[in-house]
């Protein structure tokens, strides 16, 4: 029976387990490999080194969680903002700004709880039960109680509860992708491989949380919860720290600046009123406050959320769902993809896409399980009927093999190994109807895949007793077994390894596996198929098949459209550099296109990565250490990063890049959780149109910013001169938050449904550290708030020279500072261009229904009795409408006007 451990044993227990053998495991671990662990042991085992489970983060409490949604400057500018109408004794506008409040913190709370739940996802991807070996019998015990030197027992379906040093495989593939990204199942074996060999290529272990495709095995448990290896990157994604996104960054900043901007201002008022002008200080302490009321954007937070929402929408019309609303505008500013690629930039459905024959190369079109294509030589087309080869390829590659395919409406599905739904569908491609092949030939006999002999045979007889054998592996083996070749009209030849040699080289530098078929013909009935049947050899060879999980069309112009828009496109991949580089040919990701490995990378220190990973555009071999330090390293060189993935490995770099993309289809929940975004259909083109959005939405962001500040500029700048000249206050705090809300509310929310301007996806990426406010939009923003400044202090002096009521000469500000709103929301359809033509005035529908919506609210506003009591206002003669109109029109010229000039001097 087993022994006990020593005291001093680390987790994992067997360094580099992978590389020794198999019983020197089992000796260092102390188990008998026949008798396993005794139920003493197992629980001493237990107790020392703790249940098979990762463990619990530690985390802040609903409640907190809650408060420090409101630690932002912003959200305290608000709360003052709401504290004020309420000491005011506008309870509704108070209660519309602490609405907004409790909105974006509840939010918050919401996002950030997913955010968590990403670690739960990784717990979850642990086996719930495990078959082993205790007291010298098999039994099912639950995996959370695996200790170290358990022997389990592994089976075709089962999720590998622990991590393993395989100690007996039978035809064994596991499917590691959620841990490297790898498309194919790998072959494993008990033989120990080199120490420094890459996770992926460990071909002696089963890692916890990945699953069994085929075969059979056992192996002796080396590590278990924090100490596997998918408890590592657990451990990676909650030491990762998630970044804001650069608008939020940019919003802390701006935030900041306009609470001292305001504070100053308003004392200064105070200041300015009490000691030079003589006013009383609770006069002029009311006065301030008005200052601070119309300086303040209270609508700002709302129209922000509210055009990321849009932006969510149209997203989600374009297959990318965003889970967190700061990253629509994020993706605006991405100016490197890196991207998985299998099942993203590739279709992740194995293709045959050539043909190697005695007579040379064919060329296989389509792609994906889908029997659309043909064969080519030379450039044309060749029909199946020409090429009797052809059809003999076909058969023999439907027939040795245990994959299905289906048609359900319009798609194609595949049940079985991936490489095999290849085969079927080339069959398909050359003709060979799979039901009445297998009648003729049904199968009656067959060796499976065994990585020991490295080929797969059936046995088959025809309606007249004829034994005939399909063989299809490693093109080595079968070369070995084949006699003769056949040319594409059928008839034999004789067979030029070193011919067949250089095309399949020429082949596998293109990243294509290799896979060979041939057959024999066998005289008379054979009661079964055994080894030797095969290995007396004689067979003839039909072809080595170039088989790839080629890139999706769609993905093609994606990463064409994102490198036209100055984003530039890093494929990281778990699989092999020789197929990463070929994918990245086709792509056209770089014109000498260069794969840096996860070894190389491990060489590196973070000073080299940084300038290698600006120069290198694929990463093969990459593990999830790889993927992080890679994101990292371009953070560091100011790049702002989005990531795609769908395996449990990609988790940690989804988590620290700027936006994190995780498949929908084919992504683990792990990868879910720790993204912001998640493509409904693991397609890279909807990355790419995701970016296009997020720029639009950034647009509309700076088109609502520039469109709201002057507003606030205005009426603080009537408040201040007002104070500055000893004037009476030509607006109300009540009527400046009834100017802010209105306008925020209706004019300023139709700027968040324009659509993207014809050349969003030609422009440079913006820079990071780009400020929100250039020098361009301050110069606009103060201009514009200028021009409301003098009209709504011009008409307000007008209407009371003309002996007009100070209510009506208010009205009248009041109305003059909406009108160059009205008329200043055209100017804002573009930042630049020109508006005065058709689709520059009635392009969007919204700006309409805004302004009809305004009018709606200002009619009341200035003759109803009870919103006159309210705000202090009083109906208006027909002739002050004319004057406010004519204000209007000359802020829309005097805007275009600036614009033309701008224009002129960017030309220039």
């Amino acid at each position: 029976m087993s022994s006990a451990l020593p005291s001093a044993a680390p987790v994992p227990l067997v360094s580099d387990s992978h590389a020794c053998a198999a019983d020197d495991c089992l000796a260092e671990l102390g188990v008998d490999r026949d008798e396993g662990l005794d139920a003493a042991e197992a629980a001493a085992r237990l107790a020392r080194y703790g249940a098979n489970t990762l463990p619990e983060p530690p985390r802040n409490g609903p409640l907190k969680r809650f408060l420090l949604q409101f630690h932002n400057v912003l959200i305290y500018v608000l709360l003052v903002a709401g504290v004020v109408t309420l000491l005011l004794g506008h309870h509704v506008d108070s209660g519309v700004i602490f609405g907004v409040v409790l909105i974006n913190a509840f939010i918050g709370f919401l996002q950030e709880g997913k955010a968590e739940r990403a670690l739960d996802a990784i717990r979850d991807m642990l086996s719930p039960h495990a078959q082993i070996l205790r007291d010298g019998r098999r039994q099912e015990v639950d995996a959370g109680e695996l200790v170290p030197g358990d022997i389990v027992f592994l089976a075709s379906g089962d999720k590998v509860p622990a991590d393993l040093r395989l100690i007996d495989a039978r035809s064994l593939r596991i499917d590691e992708a959620v841990l490297t990204g790898e498309a194919q199942p790998v072959e494993k074996s008990p033989d120990a491989v080199a120490a420094d060999a890459s996770l992926g290529d460990r071909c002696s272990m089963a890692y916890s949380g990945t699953l069994v495709t085929y075969g059979q095995g056992c192996g002796v448990v080396v590590a278990t919860g924090a100490g596997s290896e998918i408890g590592r990157i657990s451990a990676m994604l909650d030491e990762v720290e998630s970044l804001t996104t650069p608008l939020l960054r940019q919003m802390a900043g701006f935030s900041a600046m306009l609470t001292w901007v305001i504070l100053a201002v308003a004392l200064g008022a105070f200041a300015f009123g009490t000691l030079l002008r003589g006013y009383a200080p609770g006069e002029m302490f009311l006065a301030a406050v008005s200052l601070a009321v119309a300086a303040i954007p209270e609508g700002l937070p709302a129209i922000m959320t509210i055009t990321l929402a849009i932006g969510v929408q149209r997203m989600a019309r374009r297959r990318a769902i965003i889970r967190r609303l700061p990253a629509v505008e994020a993706l605006g500013s991405v100016t490197v993809i890196c991207s998985d690629k299998t099942g993203t930039l590739t279709r992740n459905e194995m293709t045959v896409q050539r043909v190697i024959t005695a007579d040379g190369n064919l060329d296989v079109s389509g792609a994906g399980y889908a029997p659309q294509g043909g064969f080519e030589r030379d450039g044309r087309e060749l029909p199946p009927d020409d090429a009797p080869l052809l059809r003999r390829i076909g058969r023999a590659a439907l027939l040795c093999n245990d994959a299905e395919l289906s048609l359900d409406g319009d798609t194609w599905h595949m049940v079985g190994d991936p490489t095999e739904g290849a085969l079927a569908t080339l069959a398909l491609k050359a003709g060979i109807d799979p039901r009445l092949q297998r009648e003729e030939l049904p199968r009656d006999d067959l060796i499976p895949f065994e990585s020991e002999h490295r080929f797969m045979a059936t046995l088959h007889h025809d309606q007249r007793g004829e034994a005939r054998i399909m063989l299809k592996g490693a093109p080595e083996r079968v070369l070995s077994l084949c006699a003769t070749c056949t040319g594409l009209d059928g008839q034999p030849l004789p067979l030029d390894a070193d011919a067949w040699q250089q095309r399949m080289d020429e082949a596998a530098a293109r990243g294509m596996r290799l896979l060979a078929v041939a057959e024999r013909q066998a005289p008379g009935r054979l009661d079964g198929l055994c080894l030797d049947d095969v290995e007396q050899g004689g067979f003839v060879l039909l072809a080595v098949l170039g088989i790839t999980d080629p890139p999706r069309d769609e993905a093609v112009c994606a990463v064409q459209a994102c490198l036209g828009a100055g984003i530039r496109v890093k494929m990281i991949t778990g699989d092999h550099a020789a197929t990463a580089r070929a994918i990245g040919q086709q792509l056209g990701l770089a014109q000498e296109v260069r794969a840096v490995t996860g070894a190389e990378i491990e060489r590196m220190d973070d000073a080299t990565l940084q300038r290698v990973v600006l120069e290198t555009e694929i990463f093969a071999r990459a593990s999830p250490e790889h993927k992080l330090r890679l994101v990292k390293a371009l953070q560091a060189g100011g790049e702002v990063v989005a990531m795609t993935g769908d395996g449990v490995n990609d988790a940690p770099a989804l988590k620290r890049a700027d936006v994190g993309v995780a498949m929908g289809r084919k992504g683990t929940e792990a990868a879910k959780e720790a993204a912001e975004m998640v493509l409904a259909d693991d397609n890279f083109a909807s990355v790419a149109a995701a970016v296009e959005e997020g720029r639009t939405v950034y647009d509309n962001l700076k088109k609502a910013v520039a469109y709201i500040l002057p507003t606030n500029i205005g009426q603080a700048g009537i408040v201040f001169f007002a104070v500055l000249f000893g004037l009476t206050m030509p607006i109300t705090p009540a009527q400046i938050l009834w100017v802010n809300m209105i306008t925020a509310v209706t004019l300023a929310l139709a700027l968040a449904f324009e659509k993207a301007e014809p050349d969003i996806m030609q422009r440079r990426p913006r820079d990071p550290r780009e400020p929100l406010l250039t020098r361009f939009l301050l110069w606009r923003i103060v201009f514009v708030g200028l021009l409301l400044v003098a009209g709504g202090m011009g008409l307000f002096l007008w209407e009371l020279e003309q002996g007009a009521s100070l209510a009506a000469a208010r009205t009248a500000a009041v109305n003059a500072v909406l009108a160059g709103e009205v008329f200043y929301l055209f100017n804002m359809r573009s930042l630049t261009g020109p508006v005065l033509n058709r689709a520059g005035l009635l392009g969007n529908r919204y700006v309409l229904w805004a302004i009809g919506l305004l009018l709606a609210c200002q009619i009341p506003f200035t003759y109803l009795p009870v919103m006159q009591a309210l705000f202090g206002t009083e109906g208006l003669a027909p002739d002050a409408w004319l004057r406010i109109l004519g204000f209007g029109v000359a802020v829309l010229l005097l805007v275009e006007a600036e614009k033309a000039v701008v224009r002129a001097r960017g030309a220039a």
